[in-house]
C-alpha cells in the first residue's frame, strides 16, 4: 500500500512539474513572409435555418403574393373573399379580392401569421405597402399589428389606414409605428368599405434595414455579419446551388429586377429532413443576386457567386446521370456564368449590367471571382466543368475560377478532385469539412496545409466546423477546437487564400442543422463562441505570415508540445506582430514567445482572451453574453535585448496577443 501511494505521489508531481514547465516559442520578426490575403476569413451563405426569408432579409411577411402551392399557406382569410391569378406581375400572378361580407357585423379580411410570428420592436416604425385596385369605386383597407394571445382589451396595438383610389394596379404605403416589443405579433387587414378591393405582394419591412437600404436586411443580423470583417462572402450555397432536381436548383435571373415580378423557389431543405420538417419553406428570391452583390460591398467583402454545373444534388442522384444536363446541353448553364459576369461588371449599356443600372448600381461590382459547381465530385463533374472554365477563361480571363474537391477532407475522391482541378488550372479548390473533435487535434490535421503544394491551386476551406461528437451544437469545446485549427490556415497564408465556417445562420424555432454561427428569433440574436473566434481571426488576421516555431519545430505537432497551436503575423498597416495560442489540452500552458529581431516595442501587449471551464457551455437567446472575448494587458518582458511574451493559458482557452 505504501508503495502505491509512493508512486501514486510521484505520478502527481511529475504532472504538476510537466503543466509548470514553459514552452519557448520563436518568432522571427526580421523575415516577413508571404501576404495574407484580404479574402483570408470570410463567410458563406446558404438559405437553410430560414436564413434568408424569415432571417437576413428584411420582410416580415410570408407568402405576401399568394404564390405557394396552397395560395393561402401563412395567411387566414375570413369573410367573403377570393383568390384570382391574371394579376399584373407575370411571373407572380395570383392576388386576393376582398369584397363586402353583406352585413355591418361581418367582416372581410386576412391574418398573416409571418415567419414563426412577427417580430417588431417597440418604437420603431414598420414600412407596409401593397399593390392594389379598385374594382367599383374608391375603397379602403385598415392594416393592423396584432396580438392573438391579448387578454386585454385590444388584440390589435399599432393601426394604419390606406386609402385605394384607383381602378389601376398602384403600390400604396403606409407607416405603422409600434408602441411595444412583440417577437410573435400578426398582420391583420380589413376591408374598410362597401366597396371591394384587391391585394398584391402585401409586404411588411422595418423602416430601419441595414444601411437603410430598399428592399433591404434585417439591421441587426446584417450588422453582425459586418462586426465579423469578412473577407470574402460566398452566396447563395451551397446545396441549394444544385436543387434536388434541376427544376428547383437556384437560378439567378430569377432574383433579380422589380422584386414584386421574382417567381417563388421551393427550397430543397423544406423536405430533407424528415425529423425537421418545414412545408412552407420557400425561397421568395426577395434576397437575390442584387442584394447578396450590394451586401457584400457594404460589408467590405469580395463577393463570391456561386452557379450550376449542370447537376443536380449528386447525394439525392447517387450514380443518376440522368438527372443531371447532358454535355451537349450545357450551353445555357454557362450562359447563366457568362452573363452574371456582366452584371456584376459590365458596362451600363451591355445588357446584363443595363439590368443591374437599373436597380439602383450603375458602377460595377467588381465582382473577381465565381463558383461553378457546389460540392460535386468524380468524373460527372470534372466532364461538365471543362466547358464552363474554357468559355469564362476566353472571355473573362482575369475572373478567377473557383472548383471544388467534393464533401470529403480527405480519401479517393478528396485526392481524384484535386487532380482534376489541377488540370484544368482552377484558381482555387473548395475544400469542405464537417468532422468531430479528435479530428482537429489529430497532428495529420492540424499540419494539414504543410504538405500542400506550394505551386498548385490555392485553398478555399468554404464550409467547415467541428461537429461535437453526439452532440452537433454550438457548444465551447468545439469553438476552442477550431480556434486551434485555424492556426494551420495562417501558418499556411501562402496556399489558404480563403476560408469560412458553415453554416451562417438559423432560426431558433426553424433550424435544421447545427452547429451555426449566429441564432436569431424574430426580435434577437445571439453570436456563438464559433463566431468570436472568426471574429477574432479576422480583425487580426495581418498582412503577412511571420515563421513561428517551439523548439525549432512548427507550433502544431500536439504531442509532447502541451496541446498548443500557434501562429504569428505582422501587420505592415499597424506595424505590429500578432501571435495567436490555443490551449486545446486539458492542463493550464506556461508560454514565453521571444520576439526574435524586434528592436523598438510598445512596453504592454494587447490581450483578448476566450476561456471557459464548462466545455459544453454556449451562448443562448436569453443569455448572449456567456462566453465573450475578454480583453486586458500584459507587461512585455525582456531577455536581454530581445522582447518576451510571457503568459499562462488555461484549458481549453485561446488567446491573441498584439505587441506594437
Amino acid at each position: 500500500m505504501r508503495k502505491r501511494n509512493l508512486l501514486t505521489a510521484l505520478a502527481l508531481a511529475s504532472a504538476t512539474l510537466l503543466s509548470a514547465q514553459t514552452h519557448q516559442m520563436t518568432v522571427n520578426v526580421k523575415k516577413i513572409g508571404a501576404p495574407i490575403q484580404n479574402t483570408m476569413y470570410g463567410m458563406f451563405f446558404e438559405d437553410i435555418n430560414y436564413a434568408a426569408d424569415g432571417g437576413l432579409y428584411g420582410e416580415l411577411v410570408k407568402n405576401r403574393s399568394f404564390e405557394f402551392p396552397q395560395t393561402l399557406m401563412g395567411w387566414q382569410a375570413f369573410g367573403k373573399f377570393e383568390i384570382k391569378n391574371d394579376g399584373p406581375f407575370e411571373r407572380c400572378p395570383h392576388y386576393v379580392v376582398l369584397s363586402n361580407a353583406g352585413h355591418n357585423d361581418r367582416r372581410t379580411g386576412l391574418v398573416n401569421e409571418g415567419y414563426f410570428g412577427i417580430g417588431v420592436i417597440k418604437g420603431e416604425n414598420y414600412k407596409f405597402s401593397v399593390w392594389a385596385k379598385a374594382t367599383n369605386g374608391n375603397s379602403a383597407i385598415k392594416v393592423q399589428l396584432i396580438d392573438q394571445s391579448s387578454m386585454g382589451e385590444n388584440q390589435q396595438f399599432a393601426e394604419a389606414k390606406v386609402e385605394v383610389s384607383s381602378g389601376e394596379w398602384k403600390k400604396y404605403t403606409a407607416v405603422i409605428k409600434s408602441p411595444l416589443t412583440m417577437e410573435k405579433a400578426q398582420l391583420r387587414i380589413y376591408l374598410d368599405s362597401k366597396n371591394p378591393v384587391c391585394l398584391e405582394h402585401i409586404s411588411l419591412f422595418p423602416e430601419k434595414t441595414f444601411k437603410n437600404r430598399e428592399n433591404g436586411c434585417r439591421a441587426d443580423i446584417a450588422q453582425a455579419l459586418a462586426d465579423a470583417h469578412p473577407g470574402v462572402f460566398r452566396f447563395p450555397g451551397g446545396c441549394i446551388v444544385e436543387g434536388v432536381d434541376l427544376a428547383t436548383r437556384y437560378q439567378w435571373k430569377n432574383t433579380i429586377g422589380p422584386v414584386e415580378n421574382r417567381p417563388i423557389n421551393q427550397n430543397r431543405w423544406e423536405y430533407t429532413f424528415a425529423n425537421r420538417y418545414f412545408p412552407d419553406y420557400y425561397q421568395s428570391y426577395g434576397l437575390g443576386f442584387y442584394e447578396f452583390f450590394v451586401l457584400s460591398e457594404d460589408m467590405g467583402a469580395e463577393p463570391l457567386p456561386v452557379l450550376n454545373v449542370g447537376m443536380a444534388c449528386q447525394f439525392q442522384n447517387w450514380n443518376n446521370e440522368s438527372a443531371h444536363v447532358p454535355l451537349d446541353q450545357l450551353q445555357p448553364y454557362i450562359d447563366d456564368c457568362l452573363d452574371l459576369i456582366e452584371f456584376a461588371n459590365g458596362p451600363v449599356d451591355s445588357k446584363w449590367g443595363k439590368i443591374r443600372a437599373e436597380m439602383g448600381h450603375p458602377e460595377p461590382f467588381n465582382m473577381k471571382m465565381i463558383g461553378v459547381g457546389n460540392e460535386q465530385w468524380d468524373d460527372m463533374y470534372f466532364k461538365r466543368l471543362k466547358p464552363f472554365v474554357a468559355a469564362i477563361r476566353a472571355k473573362y480571363p482575369d475572373i478567377k475560377i473557383v472548383g471544388t474537391s467534393g464533401p470529403d477532407s480527405e480519401g479517393e475522391m478528396f485526392d481524384k478532385g484535386w487532380v482534376a482541378m489541377k488540370e484544368q488550372k482552377a484558381d482555387l479548390v473548395d475544400e469542405h469539412f464537417y468532422r468531430k473533435e479528435s479530428w482537429f487535434t489529430d497532428t495529420i490535421n492540424t499540419l494539414r496545409y504543410e504538405k500542400y503544394d506550394r505551386k498548385g491551386p490555392k485553398v478555399f476551406a468554404g464550409e467547415y466546423a467541428c461537429h461535437g461528437k453526439g452532440k452537433k451544437w454550438n457548444h465551447y469545446e468545439a469553438s476552442i477546437l477550431e480556434a486551434g485549427f485555424m492556426t494551420d490556415f495562417e501558418r499556411n497564408a501562402d496556399v489558404v487564400h480563403m476560408t469560412a465556417y458553415a453554416p451562417l445562420l438559423a432560426h431558433v424555432e426553424g433550424w435544421q442543422w447545427r452547429p451555426d454561427l449566429i441564432w436569431f428569433n424574430n426580435t434577437k440574436l445571439f453570436k456563438t463562441v464559433s463566431y468570436y473566434v472568426q471574429q477574432l481571426y479576422a480583425k487580426n488576421k495581418g498582412t503577412n505570415m511571420l515563421k513561428l516555431t517551439m523548439n525549432n519545430k512548427p507550433v502544431a505537432n500536439l504531442y509532447g508540445q502541451g496541446g498548443l497551436e500557434a501562429s504569428a503575423v505582422y501587420d505592415k498597416n499597424e506595424n505590429c506582430v500578432i501571435v495567436k495560442i490555443a490551449n486545446v489540452s486539458k492542463t493550464q500552458q506556461n508560454v514565453s514567445v521571444e520576439l526574435k529581431g524586434m528592436k523598438s516595442v510598445d512596453a504592454n501587449v494587447q490581450v483578448t482572451s476566450l476561456h471557459c471551464t464548462e466545455m459544453d457551455a454556449e451562448n443562448t437567446i436569453d443569455n448572449p453574453d456567456k462566453i465573450t472575448p475578454k480583453n486586458s494587458t500584459i507587461a512585455l518582458q525582456m531577455n536581454g535585448k530581445t522582447p518576451v511574451i510571457a503568459d499562462v493559458l488555461p484549458a481549453m482557452s485561446f488567446k491573441v496577443y498584439k505587441v506594437k
